[in-house]
């Protein structure tokens, strides 16, 4: 018997099998996940695995959605209707992994999984588990599902269709987050990925019923079913005196916002008290999540407060004696934003403050500057929701969000990277969406911000063209090739306009290009814009202080003042260890200088440093980095056989600073030296002079992985024991910290090459031990309580301040004996910090 549905909820070792040959039909769009969607997914694998359980069984199943075929029951041939992005991707993701794992077991079990190899002496043909259009059909067999060919995907620099590019762009992301995993760990993620994760496969023997079920799962009547069942139980749940009424509250809340709006409201109340991204459907997160015991208390205190300030944030219409066009402004520049993972901390502070205009204003200022941050700086969906999700949690809990140390504000760090980025070749970084949505931005701060609110679809322009003619005015004024590329995409040089761009306009001279294109009828919309028909010409100066004007927009209005502290690394201790000096490196009969810095674990190169201009190492490790700066506009056009650093860049590492200077693999350990001293990074950071360093002079890949795998394990140990380091990733370097619950204290935990040590960093002002003393008057009782002697040091002389407790360990102790000495560094770190938190916190 044919039935005309069935599904089946399968995991990806059924998915890529014999029981399935998908096919993408020609009708379908191209591959088009990004590299966000792509991270998304790989983060989302990578930390539901490493949450599970200590066996691969004990990991409880992970649901990547459904696919929507059409398949006979008899056949495995199965054209995808729905479900082609996560197939792609989810294949992409294996030949990564097998590109990346040297165990030859698990190549050939990858392979198996990507397709079936033919026989030649059965006469049999390869069978791929996957086959996309036909346009992209056999450049994904040669680039991704045949063996090697990942390889050469990653390393090509032709030029690609869109689809093509976007496998290339996602295979980089992958090869790089996979190549930073242990391989025990990179087997346990292939093997989750394979066995614990499911998809549900709906096939239906046509295309009408296939496109029917298409339609019905992925409209918004998904969600919306999921409240109309939970109306149900939640209605059902009120005693039968007070139904009526209640169901009749429930419905004019829902035909308040429409039945959009109302689901998506339910989304952001499941946020709210969820916290974190969500693993589930909205059905089975609220359930377990939300769960009102009372239902005529959720109606009435969560429910009705919810939507009423849902409705007063969407419409930006807050209604108050004092502040409402302030706030109302805030709220405009917000729900401008593509992402809304701001919108659940501002439910809960709204539905809290709704009768405190001071206070609402106050959010609201520092709720858009927070992100319109993550959209400069470009954070990652996973990185949004947790940080609003701490903000949640803040506001739940009352604290005071004027902390510095609060999620609501900007870390020095922060600001740093935003001002850097809006300094850098935006045109380049960031989407054009994004792109029009900072332009804007930046246009009202330059007015009163009423014209540019009217303009919902804008258009960004480059003032001096991106290939201007040889013998044309723009030439003229700026004879410099490398000068006409430092600026073409930055800020200064970029103006709005509010119609399609016009490519054949694009290199009009300038007189006739303000008349003709920037102008319509001889007025323009946006004061951006307007600057620029006031210049006769535009020039380097010209650019410069637009640059400069357009940067201070930004800087009062998004209150970065303070970045001064992340960018001047010469004043910020390390977490790890004393203000770090000023390295030097160069090479290519000096044609190579460049100066940085090591800052919060990360290495700064500065701007006006000067790389190699391509790379002439080996295919792989840092080479795609190296181009990366290139193609983003960090490191500048060439200049015979050196590119300059158009601005500060920050490494993982100092060997992959010095990789990306040297156009090939380094070890940076060996190859920075300290300024004045000669020292290498390694001896300066062991506290050695120069020349007494033993480290071996090849590349420092192993020692990193070294400390990967040291701290992986310490981890492991120190979360079995609290939450102290719960937020806290390992590290490629020889310590990792952890804030103390004030702003200005961290907790680090440290390996030298002879002993283990945990301390406690306190921040300062030079010369300014004050907080450090008030802690040593209490020497004795710490340490009573602590049970052993500290190691005290006011370090006046210095930036920080610091108390330490040590052990016997560090480097030279064998892999064998690890596990005793994390166990003594956890130990000491939860003393320590069980003694010192109640009293920094009380300071």
């Amino acid at each position: 018997m044919t039935h005309t549905l069935t599904a089946k909820e399968q995991p990806l070792a059924k998915i890529f099998s014999d029981e399935y040959m998908f096919s993408i039909p020609a009708y379908q769009r191209p591959y088009s996940w990004g590299v966000d969607q792509a991270q998304e997914l790989l983060d989302d694998l990578i930390g539901y695995m490493r949450v599970g359980g200590a066996g691969l069984e004990d990991i409880p199943p992970y649901f990547l959605g459904s696919l929507v075929l059409i398949k006979s029951e008899v056949s495995p041939k199965a054209e995808v209707v729905d479900g082609q992005q996560r197939l792609t991707t989810l294949t992409l993701l294996l030949a990564c992994i097998r590109a990346v794992t040297q165990s030859e077991e698990v190549r050939h079990g990858i392979t198996a999984c990507i397709y079936q190899k033919g026989n030649i002496v059965a006469a049999t043909r390869n069978h791929y588990r996957l086959t996309l259009r036909e346009r992209d059909m056999q450049f994904f067999r040669d680039r991704v599902q045949h063996e090697g060919g990942i390889e050469q995907l990653v390393a090509g620099k032709e030029a690609l269709p869109d689809s093509q590019a976007r496998l290339r762009d996602n295979a980089r992301h992958f090869i790089a987050v996979l190549r930073d995993l242990d391989p025990p760990t990179l087997v346990r993620l292939v093997q989750f990925i394979v066995t614990r994760c499911y998809l549900v496969a709906v096939a239906t023997p046509d295309l009408d019923s296939a496109y029917r079920i298409f339609g019905v799962m992925n409209s918004r009547g998904l969600d919306l079913t999921a409240t109309d069942i939970l109306k149900a139980e939640i209605i059902g749940a009120v005693n039968e005196a007070s139904r009526k009424a209640y169901t009749q509250k429930w419905e004019e809340l829902e035909a308040d916002l429409g039945r959009d709006g109302f689901g998506e409201l339910f989304s952001h109340i499941r946020m709210v008290y969820r916290k974190a991204k969500p693993q589930g459907t909205l059905l089975k997160e609220f359930r377990e999540h939300v769960a009102p015991t009372d239902p005529a208390t959720f109606v009435d205190q969560v429910l009705a407060p919810m939507a009423q300030a849902y409705r007063e944030i969407s419409d930006a219409d807050h209604a108050s004696t004092r502040n409402a066009e302030a706030i109302n402004d805030a709220l405009r520049w917000l729900n401008r934003l593509e992402f809304k993972d701001w919108m659940p901390p501002a439910l809960a502070f709204f539905t809290r403050h709704k009768g405190d205009p001071d206070a609402l204003l106050g959010f609201v200022t520092g709720l858009e500057r927070l992100a319109y941050s993550m959209l400069v700086r470009k954070a990652g969906v996973n990185e949004r929701i947790e940080r609003f999700s701490r903000l949640t949690a803040a506001v739940e809990a009352g604290d005071d969000l004027a902390q510095p140390a609060s999620a609501l504000q900007l870390s020095p760090l922060e600001q740093h990277e935003m001002y850097t980025m809006l300094d850098g070749p935006l045109y380049r970084t960031h989407s054009a969406r994004a792109l029009g949505v900072i332009l804007l931005r930046l246009d009202a701060l330059a007015s009163d911000g009423s014209k540019t609110m009217q303009h919902d679809q804008v258009t960004v322009e480059h003032v001096l063209p991106q290939t201007p003619r040889a013998d044309s005015i723009w030439v003229k004024w700026m004879p410099s090739e490398q000068e006409r590329q430092g600026w073409v995409h930055r800020l200064g040089n970029l103006a709005l306009l509010n119609r399609k761009k016009n490519s054949s306009a694009s290199n009009y001279d300038f007189d006739r290009k303000k008349h003709t294109y920037f102008s319509k009828g001889g007025a323009c919309a946006f004061p951006l814009t307007t600057q620029v028909l006031q210049q006769a010409e535009w020039n380097g100066p010209v650019l410069q202080a637009r640059q400069a004007s357009l940067l201070k927009l930004a800087e009062d209005h998004w209150q970065l003042a303070a970045r001064a502290a992340a960018a001047k690394p010469a004043v910020t201790a390390t977490a790890a260890q004393a203000v770090s000096p000023m390295f030097v490196l160069g090479g290519l009969n000096h044609q190579l200088q460049a100066t940085g810095r090591q800052v919060d674990g990360q290495f700064v190169v500065f701007a006006g440093s000067r790389a190699r201009a391509d790379w002439v190492g080996a295919d792989g490790g840092y080479k795609f980095l190296h181009q990366d700066l290139v193609d983003n506009g960090t490191l500048a056009p060439p200049v015979g056989e050196a590119r300059e650093f158009l601005r500060d860049t920050w490494f993982s590492s100092p060997s992959a600073a010095a990789a990306v200077v040297w156009g090939r693999s380094a070890n940076g350990r060996m190859s920075w030296r300290v300024q004045d001293t000669g020292q290498t990074f390694a001896e300066w950071e062991e506290g050695v002079p120069a020349g007494e360093s033993d480290e071996d002079e090849g590349e420092d890949d192993a020692r990193e992985d070294l400390y990967r795998r040291f701290w992986d394990q310490f981890l492991a140990k120190a979360n079995a024991r609290g939450t102290l380091f719960q937020r806290r990733t390992r590290s490629s370097n020889p310590w990792l910290g952890v804030g103390m619950g004030r702003n200005g204290f961290r907790l680090n935990v440290a390996m030298t090459r002879g002993e283990a040590r945990v301390t406690c960093l306190i921040h300062q002002e030079e010369g300014c031990t004050a907080l450090f003393d008030v802690l040593h008057a209490q020497r004795a009782a710490i340490e009573a309580e602590f049970g052993a002697p500290l190691d005290w040091a006011a370090l006046s002389e210095r930036k920080r301040s610091r108390i330490r407790a040590t052990t016997d360990g560090g480097w030279l102790v064998p892999e064998a004996e690890w596990s005793e000495v994390q166990g003594r560094l956890v130990e000491l770190a939860y003393r320590l910090n069980d003694v010192l938190r109640p009293r920094i916190e009380s300071l």
